[in-house]
């Protein structure tokens, strides 16, 4: 009989094990990278999306894209909520050069945020830019 009861919980740890195992992977293929190329075509397709930008307010007045949203980084938990109210609406996330977008982008994901697409940095936006 004891025998029995060690065998359940080991079986019962790696079932737990499995399951926290897939829930990290179907997180981290939730935030897709992509290039500014992709972003563009996404963006130009008419697809009802939003364009984050995730820098500055000092940043952002320098150039951004055209109509892209602001929440910088570090305001993402506190904001998203209720600027980003459609969790399962496709956010396209940049920053200045890829590092903050990613961070945010991860930040979204835990947020329970499922269309997340990371297209890094606008020094490397070949487009036109807002000022």
């Amino acid at each position: 009989m004891k025998k029995l009861g060690i065998l359940l919980l080991v079986v019962v740890i790696l079932v737990a094990g499995c399951s926290s195992q897939e829930k990290a992977k179907e997180k981290a293929v939730l935030v897709n990278k992509i290039t500014a190329a992709e972003a563009k075509v996404m963006i130009d397709g008419g697809e009802d999306l939003v364009i984050l930008d995730v820098r500055t307010q000092e940043e952002y007045d320098q150039g951004h894209i055209e109509n892209a949203v602001l929440i910088p980084d570090t305001e993402i938990s506190a904001k998203a909520p209720t600027v980003l109210a459609d969790q399962n609406q496709t956010i396209l996330v940049y920053c200045r050069t890829g590092r903050r977008s990613a961070e945010a982008a991860k930040k979204l994901v835990d947020l329970g945020y499922t269309h997340i697409y990371d297209f890094g940095g606008i020094v490397d936006w070949p487009y036109e830019v807002v000022k």
